[in-house]
C-alpha cells in the first residue's frame, strides 16, 4: 500500500500511509499487550469477521490493481506539493495504510507469538507496550526509507509500461494473498 501510494501521488501520501500501517501495528501491539489480542484471536466469530473483512479488502485492492494494469491510463505525474494541498490525501493514504494492516489477522497473531518472548517474569504491562511500540516505530521507519527510495525512483517506475507491469504483479500478488488467507484456517 506505501509503495502504490508512494508512486501514484508523491512521497507525501506514501509517508501518510506509512503512518497508517503504523498506526495500526501501534493498536494491534497494545491489544496484544492487554490480552484483548488473545481475546479477539480465541472469540472464534470475531477473529473470522477480522479476516473476512481482511480478504475482502485484499481482493479490492486487488481487483483496483488489476483494472488499472488492463486499462494503462495514468494521469501524468504531478507534484508532490499538489498532493499536500488535495483534501484528504493524507487522510486518504492514512487510511489505506491502516485498514490494509489492521484487517490481516496474521499481525496481530505474530504480537501475541512474539512480544511473550521478551519479557521476563514479574515484567508487566509497560514493558509489552515499550516492545509493541518499538516494533511500530521500526516499521515507521523503514517505510519511511522506502518511500524516500521509490520517490527517487518514480520517474521511472511510474513510466505507463513499468507501472502497468507493477499493477499487474501487485494485483495478482494481492489477489493471492486474498485467496491464501481465505484458504487459511
Amino acid at each position: 500500500m506505501v509503495t502504490k501510494n508512494t508512486l501514484a501521488a508523491g512521497r507525501w501520501r506514501g509517508a501518510w500511509s506509512a503512518g497508517g500501517v503504523a498506526g495500526s501495528n501501534a493498536v494491534q501491539g497494545a491489544a496484544a499487550a492487554t490480552g484483548l489480542g488473545a481475546l479477539v484471536v480465541r472469540a472464534q466469530p470475531l477473529f473470522m469477521a477480522i479476516k473476512w473483512a481482511g480478504v475482502a479488502y485484499l481482493a479490492f485492492l486487488g481487483v483496483q490493481a488489476v483494472r488499472s494494469a488492463i486499462r494503462g491510463d495514468y494521469p501524468p505525474l504531478g507534484g508532490d506539493a499538489g498532493d499536500r494541498r488535495a483534501a484528504g490525501a493524507a487522510f486518504g493514504g492514512w487510511r489505506q495504510g491502516f485498514l490494509s494492516n489492521i484487517t490481516n489477522p496474521k499481525v496481530l497473531v505474530f504480537y501475541l507469538a512474539v512480544l511473550p518472548q521478551f519479557i521476563g517474569d514479574g515484567e508487566g504491562l509497560p514493558v509489552l507496550f515499550v516492545f509493541a511500540l518499538s516494533h511500530a516505530l521500526l516499521s515507521l521507519s523503514y517505510l519511511l526509507v522506502l518511500t524516500a527510495f521509490l520517490d527517487r525512483l518514480r520517474g521511472v517506475l511510474t513510466r505507463r509500461r513499468v507501472r502497468r507491469g507493477l499493477d499487474a504483479v501487485t494485483g495478482t500478488a494481492l489477489l493471492g494473498f486474498s485467496a491464501r488467507l481465505a484458504a487459511e484456517r
